[in-house]
C-alpha cells in the first residue's frame, strides 16, 4: 500500500504558509483572518518510476525556438520563444502589456496557433483592439475566461503551440477557495499552467500585475516558477517603452528592447539616442549621458534645475535617478567643491520618461547640478558618463568603448569620463580623475 502523506488543509493569503489546523492568526507573518480553507485530496507516493535521460543523448536535441514575429523581443529572448517555456511579462497597468501581447499572438499565428486568454476582458473589447491594431488571423483564437482548470485543459489538449494568460492576478484554480490575485491563488493557478506546459511542450505567456513599488505582486515563487521573466517600463503618457529581461534560463539577462507606442501599437525604435536627443535644447543644466541598457548603449539627456530656496528647508526631487542617490551626490559635492547647496533647491530630470539605475549616471548628473549651479554651459559636443565616490574620486565603469561607439556615430566630439581599466586609450576620451578638477576644466 503507498503511504498517504496528509497535505495542508489552510493557506495563508496573506504570506503563503501552510497549516494543518486553523488558526485565527497566522503564525508566519501575524496578520488575522487570512487562514483559507484549501480543498485538495490526500496524495500518495507514486509507485511509477522515473523516465531517466541520458545527458548526451539530451544534447543531440535541437533547441526549438521559434520566432515571435517580432525582430526586438526575439533578440530580447536569446534567438525567440522555446517551446514548453513559461514566461512572465510585469508592467504598470496601462503600460502596453495586452498591446504587446496580442501583437507577438497575431505575428505568431501567422506560423504557429495560438490562443490568447483575458481573464479581464470581453471576447469584444480583445477583437476590436486587435482591429485597431490591423490583425487578422486564422490561427489566433481568443477566449475569455477566469478558469485555471480550463485553461490548463486546453493547453493538455495540444491544439496549440502557444498561449496566453492575461493576467494571473484575474484567474482561480476550483480546488482553492480564496478569491482571485490572493497569494494561494496565485501561486497554485501559476504552478498548474507550468505543469500543463511542460507536459504538453506548449509556450505559455503570463501577464502579471505590479505593486506600487515597481515589483511583481504576488509571491516571490511566481518570479522562481517561471523560465523568463519580462517587465515593460516607460511613461505612461508617451515617450519610449522599454522591454526588460530580468530572468532568462535560455539566454542573456538584464538586455532591453526599446519601443513607442503608436495608434496601431508598439513599434521597435531603431535609433533611440537620436529620438532622446532631436529636442534638446543647449543650456546650463543640461549634459548628454552615454547610459547602457543591458549591453545596448543609449544617449539620454541629464536635467537639472537649481533655484535658491524659499523655504528653510531646501527641495531636491528627481525624475527617473534615485532620490537617495541624488542626496548622497548632493552632499558630496558640497563636501569635495566649492559649490555651496544647502540653500538651494535642486531638480533633475531625465528625458524621455527613462529610469536609470547605473553608477555610471553619477558623473553626469553631478556635472548637471553645477552647470545650473554655476549658469555655464557645457561644450554640446561632450557626452559624460562615470562613477563618482564619496571622496569625489570618478571611477571606471563597463562598456566604455560602446558608449564612445554610440556617441561617435551620433556626431559628437568627445567625452568626459574616467580613465579605462581594462579598454585600450582613446584620443575620443578626455579622462577625468576627481570630480573637482572635472568642474574646472570643464565649467570654468
Amino acid at each position: 500500500m503507498p503511504k498517504t502523506i496528509k497535505p495542508a488543509l489552510y493557506v495563508c493569503s496573506a504570506c503563503g504558509a501552510a497549516l494543518e489546523s486553523w488558526s485565527g492568526r497566522c503564525p508566519r507573518c501575524g496578520e488575522w483572518n487570512t487562514l483559507e480553507l484549501v480543498n485538495r485530496q490526500s496524495s500518495h507516493l507514486s509507485s511509477v518510476k522515473l523516465k531517466l535521460n541520458s545527458l548526451n543523448a539530451s544534447f543531440e536535441k535541437d533547441d526549438n525556438r521559434f520566432c515571435c514575429g517580432i525582430p526586438a523581443v526575439d533578440k530580447l529572448l536569446g534567438g525567440g520563444i522555446v517551446a514548453g517555456s513559461v514566461t512572465l511579462l510585469s508592467g504598470d497597468p496601462g503600460i502596453g502589456k495586452s498591446t504587446l501581447l496580442l501583437q507577438i499572438a497575431g505575428e505568431s499565428s501567422k506560423t504557429k496557433t495560438v490562443l490568447y486568454v483575458s481573464g479581464e476582458e470581453s471576447v469584444h473589447q480583445i477583437a476590436l483592439r486587435a482591429k485597431r491594431l490591423g490583425l487578422s488571423s486564422n490561427r489566433l483564437s481568443i477566449t475569455s475566461t477566469s478558469s485555471t482548470n480550463q485553461i490548463a485543459s486546453e493547453i493538455l489538449s495540444g491544439r496549440h503551440e502557444i498561449v496566453i494568460v492575461d493576467s494571473i492576478q484575474t484567474i482561480t484554480l476550483d480546488e482553492v477557495g480564496s478569491s482571485a490575485g490572493s497569494i494561494a491563488q496565485v501561486t497554485n493557478s501559476s504552478s498548474l499552467l507550468t505543469q500543463a506546459a511542460k507536459q504538453s511542450n506548449c509556450a505559455v505567456i503570463i501577464v502579471g500585475h505590479v505593486t506600487k513599488d515597481g515589483n511583481v505582486a504576488g509571491p516571490k515563487l511566481l518570479e522562481h516558477i517561471v523560465d523568463v521573466v519580462m517587465s515593460l517600463e516607460g511613461d505612461l503618457s508617451g515617450g519610449l517603452k522599454l522591454l526588460r529581461v530580468s530572468k532568462n534560463r535560455f539566454g542573456p539577462t538584464n538586455e532591453t528592447a526599446i519601443f513607442e507606442m503608436f495608434a496601431t501599437g508598439l513599434h521597435s525604435v531603431s535609433n533611440p539616442s537620436a529620438m532622446l536627443l532631436a529636442e534638446r535644447k543647449v543650456t546650463d543644466g543640461s549634459v548628454v549621458l552615454a547610459a547602457m541598457e543591458g549591453s545596448r548603449p543609449l544617449l539620454v539627456e541629464v536635467q537639472a534645475l537649481v533655484n535658491p530656496t524659499s523655504y528653510g528647508f531646501p527641495k531636491r526631487a528627481a525624475s527617473g535617478f534615485d532620490l537617495s542617490r541624488l542626496n548622497l551626490l548632493l552632499a558630496m559635492i558640497e563636501r569635495r567643491t566649492s559649490l555651496k547647496l544647502s540653500d538651494k533647491d535642486v531638480f533633475l530630470n531625465l528625458v524621455g520618461g527613462l529610469k536609470i539605475n547605473e553608477p555610471a549616471a553619477d558623473l553626469a548628473v553631478v556635472m548637471a547640478v553645477a552647470s545650473a549651479a554655476r549658469a555655464k554651459k557645457l561644450n554640446h559636443n561632450a557626452v559624460v558618463f562615470g562613477e563618482v565616490g564619496l571622496s569625489g574620486e570618478i571611477r571606471s565603469v563597463p562598456f566604455i568603448s560602446k558608449r564612445l561607439a554610440e556617441a561617435k556615430q551620433l556626431g559628437f566630439n568627445f567625452a568626459i569620463g574616467p580613465k579605462p581599466l581594462k579598454d585600450k586609450p582613446s584620443d575620443f576620451l578626455i579622462p577625468s580623475t576627481d570630480v573637482k578638477s572635472a568642474l574646472n576644466k570643464f565649467l570654468s
